[in-house]
Order: structure tokens, then C-alpha cells, then sequence
């Protein structure tokens, strides 16, 4: 119940400011992607400045996602070899318990071999 509560508290003021900001920046602007011709540029885009902001957050955001996957991506190979041999030993560990549990056949006792009787050197 905190969490909603707190998570309400930062997003309505921030879903605020971000409404403010897109009705005081309606303009339209053009973003060309010509860097050689800048009078006529052969591709160009033609929108409002927020619209221009927001999607550049949002492509930041992603582009940011994806890096940090994809330098993460030892980290959950280790994690999935350590998982992996976890459960062998855990395995592993089930056999031992398993064959600790069973009634080991122990031989019985037997009366020691006879001694050995040497003859006495000829001397």
C-alpha cells in the first residue's frame, strides 16, 4: 500500500510537468537529416518540439536498455553454468542421502585367519 502510495506521489506531479511541457512546446520544428544540403534537405521531419524531445528520451532510454543487456550478458551465462552445477550437486548430495539411508551389508565377523607356524632354521 507505501509503494502505491509513494509511486503515486512522484508520477502524478511528473505526469503533470510532462503535460505542461508538451502544451508550452507546440511549435513545429524540422530536423533534417541532410548534412549537406541545409536550404533543401532531402530528408527532413517536420514535428512538434516535444514530440522531438520525447522521442529522443525514449530512444535514449533504449538504446541504453540494450547496451547494458548486452554487457550483462556474462554475468547471466555465469549465472546459468553456476544454476547448472548447482543442481548436480544437489544431485549429487540426494544419491549420498539416499545411500546413507539404506541398511549397509556389513560381512559378519570371522575369526582371524590361523597363525602361521615356521620351522626353526637349520642351522
Amino acid at each position: 500500500m507505501l509503494r502505491k502510495i509513494v509511486g503515486a506521489l512522484i508520477l502524478v506531479p511528473l505526469a503533470i510537468v510532462i503535460i505542461a511541457f508538451a502544451v508550452a512546446n507546440r511549435q513545429s520544428v524540422m530536423v533534417s537529416l541532410d548534412p549537406f544540403s541545409t536550404t533543401a534537405p532531402a530528408a527532413s521531419l517536420t514535428l512538434p518540439l516535444f514530440a522531438l524531445i520525447m522521442l529522443s528520451l525514449i530512444v535514449g532510454v533504449l538504446v541504453g536498455g540494450i547496451a547494458s543487456w548486452l554487457g550483462h550478458g556474462g554475468w547471466r551465462r555465469a549465472a546459468r553454468r553456476f544454476e547448472r552445477e548447482v543442481g548436480e550437486l544437489r544431485a549429487r548430495i540426494d544419491a549420498f542421502e539416499a545411500a546413507a539411508r539404506e541398511p549397509s551389508i556389513v560381512p559378519a565377523e570371522r575369526a582371524p585367519p590361523p597363525r602361521l607356524k615356521l620351522k626353526p632354521p637349520a642351522g
